[in-house]
């Protein structure tokens, strides 16, 4: 049975929108930019009201930027405070009640952190948020390591004078702070309900020690660290973490894990340095971690920096393994050593592989280029995987010989899909390259379909 049509009570001098119920309303201004909504209750006196009882208040400080800092973060703070006024004592928190989910973008300026931190604890003091996330950056610029230490610092003390702020944390994402080495430690037992961290572009500011995290009652379930420069990190004790993202360019390994049993999807990107050598898998993943299915590693065009090992040495930790990507392989470099993991990995179903395309930049201090050299076990046979996938045919011999090897042992494959390169934004030759890259998967597929009588599929993307 269909409902009955809304009806509208509109008076003389009113528009149709405008009558809708607040509810309604409400919706539409939950999927405008916050500064228009507010903007929208400052010229209507009927909408005057909702922009307080937005569920979702989302607040970024590139709306914000005047001609200092000191300026931008009065602007931020005084947008902030128009949207979640103070809660009186003695009220059932009527403008601020709605608020579930509260996501602020600053900067960590010492004078404005005071008001962010009260306000943000008015909204808490209702009840009802269920969702708190801090991106704290610094202003684009140059900084000395003592003045990154000093903005580090600043925002260790706000955590301290607000710690019912902080405690509320679901989500904190961290850029280009300098810290202490205890302070990532301290920051994450003080955030009782923080899911993910981010680092990016962060360090210690004794950037030779190691960074360790232990924190056997945190309900930390994401990390990710982007350059983060320190000598080595090492998760000693983090008992809910699932996933884990590294891009670095220092020490090997560069994560050391511990205590992670929940331990899900792990994901590393390296730029090697010309004085770095290759590291065992063994040596790096966590045997607690028998739960990991989806491991991605990204080698930036440049040099292998994995060491291809024995199966049994990595058989524990591979035991739950479905998913692995090793991509921006260097065209010139033999595939046949990816299979050491296929090997220690009885249960992979999606195997894939990207070679860097040759136009590809590499760092004039990248470590150099070799070729890898291992071979599968003699009658190692892969009974579970299913699905092959090879983006980048530069060296359409050494991919044509590569898959017929996969095929020979994975005796359950089903498919195997041969991807195009995406458009390359700064190469002049793209649009020529992207037919020749064409060209070398039609014969690929041709050869591989003519030579095999299996079922096996294979896809052309």
């Amino acid at each position: 049975m269909e409902s009955p049509p809304l009806k509208l009570n509109v008076g003389r001098g009113e528009d149709r929108i405008s009558a809708l119920p607040d509810e309604l309303l409400l919706r539409t201004l939950e999927r405008l930019a916050l500064r228009d909504a507010v903007r929208a209750g400052a010229v209507s006196t009927r909408w005057r009201h909702l922009p307080h009882q937005l569920s979702l208040v989302a607040l970024g400080i590139r709306h914000f930027r005047r001609a200092t800092l000191a300026e931008t973060m009065d602007a931020f703070a005084a947008a902030l405070l128009s949207v979640c006024p103070p809660a009186e004592r003695h009220c059932e928190c009527q403008r601020s009640y709605a608020i579930k989910d509260l996501r602020l973008c600053f900067y960590p300026s010492a004078p404005h952190l005071s008001s962010i931190g009260r306000t943000v604890e008015d909204v808490l003091s209702c009840g009802r948020t269920e969702s708190l996330e801090f991106l704290i950056s610094l202003l684009p610029g140059e900084y000395t390591p003592s003045q990154l230490a000093e903005f580090g610092q600043q925002l260790m003390s706000f955590s301290r004078a607000y710690q019912d702020a902080f405690r509320c944390l679901t989500r904190l994402s961290l850029k280009g702070l300098a810290f202490g080495d205890s302070d990532v430690n301290d920051l994450i037992r003080a955030c009782d309900k923080l899911k993910c961290l981010t680092l990016i572009s962060c360090r210690l500011v004794h950037r030779h020690s190691v960074l360790k995290i232990d924190t056997p009652f945190s309900g930390l379930q994401e990390l990710e660290f982007i350059h983060f420069v320190c000598r080595r990190i090492e998760l000693i004790s983090v008992p809910k973490l699932s996933k884990v993202n590294c891009h670095w360019s220092l020490k090997n390994p560069p994560v050391r894990f511990g205590y992670v049993p929940e331990l899900c999807e792990v994901s590393l990107t390296r730029q090697p340095k010309v004085w770095k050598a290759p590291f065992l898998l063994s040596k790096c993943l966590s045997r607690s971690a028998t739960n990991l299915s989806k491991l991605h590693l990204n080698f930036c065009h440049q040099m292998i920096w994995i060491q291809p090992e024995q199966p049994n040495q990595l058989a524990v930790i591979f035991s739950n393994l479905t998913d692995v990507g090793l991509f921006c392989i260097f065209p010139e470099c033999d595939l046949s050593w990816t299979l050491f993991i296929l090997e220690a990995a009885p249960a992979l179903q999606k195997f894939h592989l990207s070679r860097a395309r040759p136009c590809a930049k590499v760092s004039e201090e990248g470590a150099e280029k070799t070729n890898v050299v291992w071979g599968p076990s003699n009658g190692f046979k892969h009974f579970n995987l299913k699905w092959l996938e090879i983006q980048g045919l530069e060296e359409e011999g050494k991919v044509t010989n590569y898959i017929r090897l996969v095929m020979e042992r994975a005796v359950g494959l089903k498919k195997i899909v041969l991807l195009g390169e995406p458009p390359c934004e700064d190469c002049t030759d793209c649009e020529i390259k992207s037919q020749v890259d064409e060209a070398s998967r039609r014969r690929v597929k041709e050869e591989l379909a003519h030579e095999s009588s299996s079922s096996v599929e294979i896809i052309m993307r």
